[in-house]
């Protein structure tokens, strides 16, 4: 079976992560996000995937190569970006897949546990055009919902309402026949999600639902990548590609944690990063060469490669950019995001009065 994996966007929510590292390449449980993806993708049967690019496109390649996790691998870059159906139409090209064959699409920053082969098993039973996975949310006001029939066949994509019909929402996994992925037009910016799927159900043709409530998470937020990162480190969601065994932390080679710092919650310590002895550091994502000093409360957070905190500081639910520097004595609260090479000095940010 082929894939498309959709990674062409610009992460702007996650900025300023997203300054130097596309989205779907941030180091998260150790490893580039991707990695966890392509690691279950294989799990599932995968055998080839076409990654649909276009932010920073040269990066993925330079990353994966042509092979990884046991999934051969191949590139297209869109010139301009075209949305999701677009940018399916713009790879499709590269697939080796006959007409009535089906195509996973994955996007680049959802993190999954559903039952891959079993949706695949699904589309191919009820001859469908396009199988998607729905998961079930305790608040579909905020989604876009889609409701089923008795037998599972999509009956339409309604957007968002104070009233939803069902609590069934898109996951963002969809199974194509290849021979739908033709009917996009080619070279134009297409919404699956508001134009190909609606559609294919007005025009008659079979959209399945797979309905799986099992671990969802769109990781395009701050606080979602951190907790997507703490889960996986945590094994609330299994990865063939987690590079240690679950646990309160994970160090990376090279890391230097000090005997007395407390360090849990499911925290990633990158390469050459370092924690002192006295510091707390709580369900955050420390990235390569990030330094810790004594004394400092980090929780919920991400250090950027390089970023520096100094003795005493507190950081809740914060990101630092590359080489961004927290002087000693800082108190940084929730939304807080300072940019690469910013230099804060020494208490120049309070939220207390203890200084």
């Amino acid at each position: 079976m082929e894939a498309i994996l959709l990674v062409g966007g610009r992460g702007t929510r996650l900025r300023p992560l997203t300054i130097s590292t596309p989205k779907p390449l941030l180091p998260t449980a150790g490893v580039p996000f991707l990695a966890h993806q392509l690691a279950r993708a294989h799990a599932a049967g995968v055998e080839r995937i076409v990654f649909a690019t276009s932010y920073r496109a040269e990066m993925f390649e330079a990353v994966f190569g042509d092979h990884a996790y046991g999934v051969d691998l191949a590139y297209v870059c869109e010139d301009e970006p075209l949305d999701t159906g677009g940018a399916i139409r713009n790879a499709s090209p590269a697939l080796t897949s006959g007409p009535d064959d089906p195509v996973l699409i994955l996007n680049g920053d959802i993190l999954s546990g559903h039952d891959v082969p079993a949706q695949v098993k699904l589309h191919e039973q009820a001859g469908a055009a396009v199988t998607l996975h729905l998961t079930e949310v305790d608040d579909p006001s905020r989604f876009g919902c889609v409701p089923t029939d008795d037998h599972g066949r999509v009956t339409a994509f309604l957007e968002k309402t104070p009233n939803p019909v069902t609590n069934q929402i898109n996951a963002g996994c969809y199974v194509f026949r290849r021979s739908a992925i033709d009917t996009i037009p080619e070279g134009e910016v297409v919404s699956v999600e508001r134009e190909t799927f609606p559609s294919l159900i007005a025009s008659g043709s079979i959209v399945m639902g797979h309905v799986e409530s099992c671990y969802w998470l769109d990781v395009g937020t701050p606080e979602a990548f951190v907790q997507g990162s703490r889960d996986l480190v945590l094994g609330e969601l299994a990865s063939p590609a987690m590079p240690g065994e679950p646990g309160e932390h994970l160090a990376l080679a090279g890391s230097s944690v000090a005997a007395g710092a407390v360090v849990r919650g499911g925290t990633t310590v990158g390469r050459g990063a370092v924690v002192e002895a006295g510091a707390t550091v709580l369900g955050s994502v420390l990235l390569d060469d990030a330094f810790v000093a004594e004394g400092v409360t980090v929780r919920d957070s991400v250090l950027s490669r390089g970023a520096r905190v100094g003795p005493g500081a507190v950081l809740d639910g914060v990101v630092l950019g590359d080489g961004a520097v927290v002087g000693p004595g800082n108190e940084l609260r929730p939304g807080a995001r300072v940019w690469p090479g910013i230099e804060l000095p020494p208490t120049a940010i309070r939220f207390s009065t203890d200084a």
